[in-house]
């Protein structure tokens, strides 16, 4: 199965969700591989300091840019899960990732620049759909606020529901240091003790792969 993490904007939690799929999947037991297609290199120097911490289940890594549908579907064949980071743009990587995808998932921040760029992502993954029908577009808020005082988690899922190509998740991952924290370990927070994250992550995967 390939799960592609995209979106049109930087800094809202892409490779942190990424990375954490693929530490949720290992810790399972199943041969993940994560394909970092962003230049920045975030996750693949998450999975570099990971391999140094022979405890943890290991994520294999390789990183590949422009056109990465045919890559992606030879790791397909290799691996369980194929989990592709991809640019946080409007990028070669994240269209040809569409069109190989089994599922498309969407981080973004309950901000308005956040959501400003939802129409046009929503034009693309109409367009991918048209070479890739069976595509499954999610889309999960992520570095929600904790304070239960802010509102911004529930005016952005009103925001949501005039675009019907992305279905919203009811998980929501809040702004968190554990996140922060683990990545800088080459750990998923299901490898720490922070029960909180731990859930958020656990009920992630359950409405994205049993969805």
């Amino acid at each position: 199965m390939i799960i592609l993490i995209g979106s049109q904007k930087g800094g809202c939690g892409k490779s942190t969700t990424a990375v954490n799929i693929c530490a949720a999947l290992a810790l399972k037991g199943y041969d993940v591989v994560l394909v970092d297609s962003d230049r920045q290199s975030t996750s693949a120097l998450w999975a570099t300091d990971r391999l140094k911490n022979k405890k943890l289940p290991v994520v294999h890594c390789v990183q590949k840019y422009e056109n990465i549908r045919e890559t992606l579907f030879d790791l397909d064949k290799r691996y369980e899960y194929v989990v592709v980071d991809a640019a946080g743009r409007d990028s070669r990587e994240l269209r040809t990732g569409m069109t190989a995808a089994n599922i498309l998932l969407i981080p973004f921040r309950p901000s308005q620049p956040d959501l400003d760029t939802l129409p046009n992502l929503q034009n693309i993954i109409v367009q991918a759909k048209d070479l890739n029908p069976n595509l499954a577009v999610y889309g999960v808020i992520t570095m929600a606020p904790t304070n239960h005082v802010i509102h911004e988690d529930d005016e952005a899922r009103e925001y949501l529901k005039d675009y019907p190509e992305i279905q919203l998740l009811k998980t929501s991952i809040k702004d968190r240091k554990v996140y922060r924290d683990s990545i800088s370990e080459g750990m998923g927070v299901v490898d720490m003790s922070n029960s909180k994250a731990t859930n958020e992550i656990q009920n992630l995967m359950k409405e994205v792969f049993n969805g």
